[in-house]
């Protein structure tokens, strides 16, 4: 009788540990496929990103040799007077096809020094909007226009004749074609040049000079 008791009660334990192991291998399997699923998910979104380069960039990167200014936002985004388009021509010859640039150009013509500018190896060119030369009153706008010599000095004393980049702008003095000085100073994307003109558009490559467009024509010292 004692053995029947006791063979019962072992069945009836048997009965009840074993759902409970079999809910606990179940459990077990389910939280081994939701981990094995979550580090699954997260390698191909790791492997997503990475393809789509959407990782953040290093800091600064990309934005350094880039043309930076207010006035940079009306260059045509294409054709010759894109940013692309002109860093393929010569300085004079890009500068012709940028609208805002039209005055200084008639006065590089009237000046002859077209082929100077565009023959001339690494230079940068401070270049006067037509707003720079609006600023000049007309009749003495066309007296400087109509006297080639002193066009010429005043035409060279915005060539510097070396590459200059926006961190040589930070605080410089530059020796100019007209056998002048030119000074800048500044930081970050704001830069003044001669303590009169401000870049408005600067960083501005052609295939043979860095552009630095400002807001008033600069004047040598007589």
């Amino acid at each position: 009788m004692q053995n029947r008791v006791r063979r019962a009660a072992v069945a009836v334990a048997a009965a009840v540990v074993l759902p409970l192991s079999l809910t606990a291998c179940s459990d077990s399997g389910s939280q081994d496929k939701a981990s094995d699923s979550a580090a699954s998910s997260a390698s191909k979104e790791g492997s997503k990103e990475k393809e789509s380069g959407t990782s953040a960039p290093a800091d600064g990167a990309g934005t350094s040799n880039e043309p930076f200014g207010p006035a940079c936002a009306s260059v045509p985004e294409e054709g010759a007077g894109s940013f692309d388009g002109m860093a393929k021509d010569p300085v004079a010859t890009a500068a012709s096809n940028n609208p805002a640039l039209s005055t200084l150009v008639t006065a590089v013509k009237k000046a002859g020094l077209v082929d100077t500018l565009n023959n001339a190896k690494d230079i940068t060119v401070f270049a006067p909007t037509n707003d720079a030369f609006g600023k000049i009153p007309k009749a003495d706008l066309d007296k400087v226009l109509n006297d080639k010599e002193q066009l010429t000095k005043i035409l060279t004393h915005h060539v510097v004749a070396q590459k200059l980049t926006p961190k040589d702008l930070e605080n410089g003095s530059f020796d100019t074609l007209a056998k002048t000085k030119v000074s800048t100073s500044g930081s970050g994307e704001s830069f003044k040049v001669a303590d009169s003109a401000t870049v408005v558009c600067g960083n501005v490559k052609t295939a043979n000079a860095n552009v630095y467009i400002i807001d008033s024509v600069l004047m040598p010292k007589s």
